[in-house]
């Protein structure tokens, strides 16, 4: 598939879903007809075709499957050149993901997801990746308060105890300890699609969304 194809304006045609893929850009301020300022996070929405509908009958449940972003050839296996190759990708693809709903009439595999899927004043559920923030204390990964930072006090920003007496003589699971902060799976529900800007390709949500820049995030109508 072309870099004009998958450049082309998406909201002239395409299949309309329950939610949608974008990219996330950054964050902004805009004003409502009240002059109040909303804060808003920009997400960059990209073409995304069907690759794959998934049955009861053939899968065990219901969904649309996408994908968007063309691989190059020396990147893509032989398995996702055939599996891609009816949504008009000519090698495999960035990213390939699902949206579970009943599937929609007249959907066929290499149909393009239109950007008007949401709308302006609709409520979704947000999915994304939140930043990767390294190896973190029990401080700053679990907000504990910390001891006196002066007077001699040794304590300052360790975590304290974590034992226990001769029973049961072990750490508790689910201890708070340092350890890997961030990049994970995180979702916030009830968010407003503030506007939707079909000619640019962009969506505006209300408030901030998990992640950094170019991190891929879901939008669920709830």
């Amino acid at each position: 598939m072309s870099e004009t194809t998958q450049t082309t304006n998406t909201s002239e045609q395409g299949l309309k879903l329950n939610g949608l893929f974008a990219f996330k850009e950054g964050m902004a301020t805009i004003y409502n007809e009240q002059g109040e300022a909303i804060p808003v996070t920009v997400l960059r929405y990209e073409p995304w075709f069907v690759s794959q509908i998934k049955t009861n009958e053939a899968d065990g449940y219901e969904a649309i499957q996408v994908a968007c972003k063309p691989k190059k050839a020396k990147n893509s296996n032989k398995a996702e050149k055939g599996h891609l190759n009816k949504a008009g990708f000519e090698n495999g693809a960035q990213f390939v993901k699902e949206l579970r709903q009943a599937i929609p009439a007249g959907v066929s595999v290499g149909a393009q997801v239109s950007i008007d899927s949401l709308a302006k004043g609709d409520v979704v559920k947000i999915t994304s990746k939140s930043k990767g923030k390294g190896f973190a204390g029990s401080v700053k990964r679990w907000n504990f308060a910390g001891g006196p930072a002066s007077h001699g006090s040794k304590f300052h920003r360790r975590p304290g105890s974590s034992g226990n007496r001769t029973w049961p003589g072990r750490v508790m699971p689910g201890k708070k300890f340092p350890g890997h902060l961030g990049a994970e799976t995180v979702t916030v529900r009830n968010v407003e699609i503030v506007q939707v800007l079909a000619d640019e390709n962009v969506l505006m949500v209300k408030g901030p969304v998990p992640g950094a820049r170019n991190t891929l995030v879901k939008l669920v109508r709830e």
